[in-house]
């Protein structure tokens, strides 16, 4: 279905509600959610919620053959999760919440839906001094992905794990294994410069070229180092319960290595606007929030009301929400994506009048969750359900 199409559906079936406010288009979630499926080729993918901060939602997709467990953002949410009925979470991200891992190693339950990522036997003493009761915690150890150039003086990958040679990583493993009240169930290893970082930037080929041997070369040399990664984590601990690794922009590569047993995935679903530079895969815009039309100060100008929801990474234009629909709409460079009021230049700005909707798309996914409560759920031209976000919930982790 073309924009123009989808923003004739959208009107219609927000007609009776005032922006701003946010919709989930179900299609096109459900469509995203399978295509993330055929790209994992078999492998289950695990949900990462800060893509998505909507327990319904989360819910919905785990509801597929094919989905299986939740790849977590903070212990206190974790906790949550698992109290909700979701019985195997993942915290992908070392937590220095005292309370919460009291709360962790006093609870059967929790300490069995639950796993925590660890990369520094710093954070294990942080876990001992913290402890509520004797129950073991699952721990997964987190591989560095990043490509080390010219000797290791280029770096490119995110700043994660300091553990980036199967040799530590094992040493971790043994180290966890000697200590009482930890278990090694799991290897993560999140290649977030092949999954994020977009290969088909519009109007850059030189630069989308050199990404694109970027991340073959990456691609390459992790596949290797990964795979050693496990075998030496696997002569300490046999029986691992996963290794996890990619992202939505690399799930298909990710896929293909065999010491992967499943993927992790969670922006494609929404397919916010950052998402839109891949070579390899084509989304389908879901998540979208509409802003009024509240001025028209003048030819080929209106404002909406507020819009300035800036997406985390380094700061940029790339981080602020799109004008989608209607199209042909754009930022006045001088004042951009405001915190009261956002002035959009363009002609189609002559077509809309005083109260009318422009619909935008966030530049991550999960994210413009935390700046609405309700979330209006879309099937054709009808809002057929209205689900709380996080926030809904009074859940406000990060």
């Amino acid at each position: 279905m073309s924009a123009p199409a989808d923003r004739v559906r959208y009107d219609r079936a927000t007609a009776h509600l005032d922006a701003p406010l946010a919709i989930v288009d179900l299609a096109a979630f459900d469509a995203n959610a399978e295509d993330l499926l055929r790209r994992a080729g078999g492998k289950p993918v695990r949900v990462a919620s800060k893509s998505v901060r909507c327990r319904a939602l989360l819910e919905r997709v785990l509801a597929r053959d094919g989905f299986t467990g939740v790849l977590s953002f903070t212990l206190e949410e974790s906790l949550w999760l698992a109290r909700c009925g979701f019985d195997d979470v993942l915290l992908a991200y070392p937590s220095a919440d005292r309370e919460r891992f009291g709360e962790l190693t006093g609870d059967a339950e929790l300490a069995a839906a639950v796993s925590v990522v660890v990369d520094d036997p710093g954070q294990l003493d942080l876990i001992d001094a913290a402890r509520g009761g004797g129950e073991t915690v699952r721990v997964c150890l987190e591989l560095d992905t990043s490509l080390h150039l010219l000797g290791g003086r280029v770096r490119v990958g995110a700043r994660r794990s300091p553990l980036s040679t199967p040799a530590q990583l094992a040493a971790l493993a043994r180290a966890v294994e000697r200590r009482p009240g930890f278990r090694v169930v799991g290897i993560m290893a999140y290649e977030g410069h092949v999954a994020g970082v977009g290969d088909a930037v519009a109007g850059r080929p030189v630069r989308s070229r050199a990404i694109r041997l970027m991340q073959s070369a990456a691609r390459r040399e992790l596949a290797e180092r990964r795979a050693a990664a496990v075998r030496a984590v696997r002569a300490v601990v046999p029986e691992l319960a996963y290794v996890n690794g990619g992202g939505t922009g690399s799930v298909q590569h990710t896929a293909a290595e065999a010491a992967v047993t499943e993927i992790a995935a969670g922006s494609g679903l929404f397919q916010p606007r950052l998402f839109d530079h891949y070579s390899g895969f084509r989304g389908r815009p879901a998540a979208l929030f509409a802003q009024p039309v509240v001025r028209r100060p003048g030819v080929g100008v209106v404002t909406v009301l507020g819009g300035g929801y800036p997406a985390s990474g380094a700061a940029g234009r790339d981080r602020l929400p799109q004008p989608y629909l209607p199209e042909g709409l754009r930022y006045d460079p001088r004042e951009g994506a405001g915190e009261v009021q956002t002035p959009l230049l363009g002609s189609a700005a002559d077509d809309l009048l005083i109260g009318d909707k422009v619909w935008f798309r966030h530049a991550k996914a999960g994210e413009l969750c935390e700046r609405f409560d309700v979330l209006r759920l879309v099937a054709g031209d009808r809002v057929i359900a209205e689900v709380p976000t996080y926030r809904g919930e009074g859940r406000t982790f990060l």
